[in-house]
């Protein structure tokens, strides 16, 4: 059985631009693209804190270098996302920086709430009257460019994660009992041929928004995203078998997981390091069962106010130490 191939390089010092085409030309870029052919790129901007971007979204600076290396086949290249529960694709685009490299390079970008979604044959997506955005289907070429961190829901959010944000709806979270599944099968559904992972900065302890950040400098990159993220999580001391969606996806023949399936091009002894895992406590847990009442979700979660007041609570009773306790293994099929 062939292996996955997964490349890592340390950036410390290092030209981007040189990198991004070290990372596509691993992946046989070229192969996968036609001369104008079509390719949607979809970084991870999952909030539109300012204070936050540097180490839960996609850096500016990796994104562009890589649509610098992409528009020298084809000037058909569109940045992507969603919305987010109670921030738009928009905001959390304009304040990680990204508005001066769409002008610089001439591509596109589009917020897939915003468009045309087409029903898939799938039976969430059905029950949830919940489609997939019509022009990354019609696609020639997904780049999937995700950012290392720990999730306290999912243990890891990485390439397979990253998916998520092609979902349209702004409340995707009410689908959260169905992750792990949902997510897994977006792999078979997307085939994101193309991961290139920035652990530049990442995200350890409570992430994916609220984790300490991180510098690593380093980049990996696979055709293959279950490898990818296994590789990544290994990188940083985390068992990748512990995240549902991974091993789901692997069952289900869409990536490698095992470390025997997997050869790393790179250094990966000296790049390693451990992260602080995140902590599934029981004011996160239960946000996230909750998420399964649309009542909840409508007037409770989305609701600015309360939102933002029973998080400042949240944050208290986390600061004198009311909620060490784990809620692990309460939140059976429950994602992030």
């Amino acid at each position: 059985m062939k292996k996955s191939a997964v490349i890592l390089r340390s950036v410390k010092g290092a030209d981007l631009l040189h990198v991004a085409e070290e990372m596509l030309a691993f992946c046989d870029w070229e192969s996968l693209l036609p001369e104008g052919g079509k390719v949607y790129v979809k970084p991870n901007l999952c909030t539109d804190e300012v204070e936050k971007v540097e180490s839960a979204n996609t850096s500016p600076e990796l994104l562009e270098a890589v649509c610098q290396v992409l528009l020298r086949r084809t000037r058909d290249v569109t940045i992507c996302e969603s919305d987010g529960a109670r921030y738009s694709a928009e905001s959390a685009f304009a304040n990680t920086g990204l508005e001066p490299v769409v002008r610089r390079l001439g591509v596109k970008w589009v917020n897939f709430s915003r468009g045309e979604g087409v029903s898939v044959d799938h039976p969430i997506f059905d029950r949830y009257r919940t489609g997939l955005p019509k022009e990354l289907l019609d696609a020639d070429l997904l780049v999937n460019i995700p950012v290392i961190k720990t999730h306290a829901l999912t243990v890891f959010t990485g390439s397979v994660k990253n998916l998520w944000g092609c979902v349209p709806r702004y409340d995707r979270i009410c689908m959260h009992k169905y992750l792990d599944e949902l997510l897994s099968d977006l792999v078979g559904i997307l085939k994101p041929r193309i991961n290139i992972m920035d652990g530049i900065v990442g995200a350890e302890g409570r992430g994916p928004t609220n984790g300490t950040p991180r510098r690593m400098d380093v980049v990996l990159a696979s055709r293959d995203p279950v490898a990818l993220d296994a590789t990544a999580m290994r990188l940083v001391g985390l068992d990748p078998y512990a995240v549902k969606h991974l091993v789901l996806s692997n069952k289900k023949g869409f990536g490698s997981i095992n470390e025997d399936g997997i050869v790393i091009d790179g250094d990966f002894e000296k790049l390693k390091v451990q992260f602080i895992p995140a902590a599934l406590d029981w004011a996160v847990w239960a946000m996230n069962y909750l998420t399964r009442y649309r009542f909840f979700v409508k007037y409770i979660l989305f609701n600015t106010f309360i939102f933002r007041n029973a998080r400042r609570v949240v944050f208290l009773l986390r600061n004198v130490g009311l909620l060490k306790g784990s809620a692990k293994g309460f939140g059976s099929g429950i994602g992030a």
